[in-house]
């Protein structure tokens, strides 16, 4: 896969805690060197009381051109960008961030995107649904915006932080109104499931939702990569749901991802507003 590497080479790199799990260094490198770029990804592993001084440290590096953040990582990448996109104004967190010209970084937030893109791909509806989302964290804000965006009718939000999820949903209801409301782990009434908790990267972890009340009118979605078909979509399998993996939310954000990065002109940056 790495064709090339030398003193020329540009470097990104993706932060996270955990970080075994991250399928995108290889993705990523791979599709930056396809496009003719001499850059790879690397992932690095950095604790969250690391990861300011990390973040502080990685703007001095004159050959490192790109940051992708992993859980928990999302709100501070946001905290350290001069300029950011509105969606990431919106809630305060960021997945991605490349250089201004001046050296600064500049911050989107594309998890919800990539979700959304994968929830149509495998045969899922978002206009119109009505939607549980387990998860009010970094990924969780970013796939709720989208998921309003595309139409959803109604969006229900569960966290086991009650406060999180209420932070999450006050921003929410100040653009969508009465259409965010607090959720359970009940699934039931709601035609599109998303998981964005890491429950269920562990064999010993509780599903995120109450998978005895899935339908097989239901479209669940998880964002978790590792393992690919985790605990709550074998169980909504077995209920006769339609299924996407995080691994098609991957692989639908992988040319995202490098768009930004290589600073393409798209809707990616149409609404970028300036510095906080």
């Amino acid at each position: 896969m790495l064709d090339h590497l030398d003193g020329r080479t540009r470097l990104h790199v993706l932060i996270g805690h955990p970080i075994a799990q991250v399928k995108s260094p290889p993705g990523v490198t791979r599709l930056l060197q396809q496009r003719g770029h001499n850059a790879v990804m690397v992932p690095v592993h950095v604790e969250p009381g690391d990861v300011d001084a990390l973040l502080s440290a990685l703007s001095t590096v004159r050959n490192l051109d790109g940051i992708i953040a992993t859980v928990p990582h999302k709100f501070a990448l946001y905290r350290h960008a001069a300029t950011a996109s509105s969606r990431a104004h919106v809630l305060g967190a960021a997945n991605i961030a490349r250089r201004n010209n001046d050296g600064s970084w500049h911050a989107d937030m594309l998890d919800g995107l990539s979700m959304a893109t994968a929830i149509v791909t495998a045969g899922g509806r978002i206009d119109g649904q009505r939607a549980l989302l387990a998860g009010a964290g970094g990924a969780g804000g970013a796939i709720a915006l989208s998921l309003l965006e595309a139409g959803v009718e109604r969006l229900a939000i569960y966290d086991i932080d009650p406060g999180r999820r209420d932070a999450l949903i006050a921003r929410l209801q100040m653009r969508f109104g009465t259409r965010v409301e607090v959720g359970t782990a009940d699934p039931s009434g709601c035609n599109l499931v998303v998981n964005a908790t890491p429950a269920g990267m562990q064999p010993a972890d509780p599903l995120p939702v109450m998978a005895e009340r899935l339908t097989p009118d239901m479209f669940v979605a998880d964002v978790i990569t590792e393992p690919v078909v985790t605990p709550l979509l074998q169980a909504a399998r077995r209920a006769g749901c339609g299924t996407q993996t995080g691994v098609g939310m991957y692989e639908a954000a992988l040319d995202l991802m490098v768009d930004f990065l290589r600073g393409a002109a798209s809707d990616l940056t149409a609404h970028d507003s300036g510095a906080r």
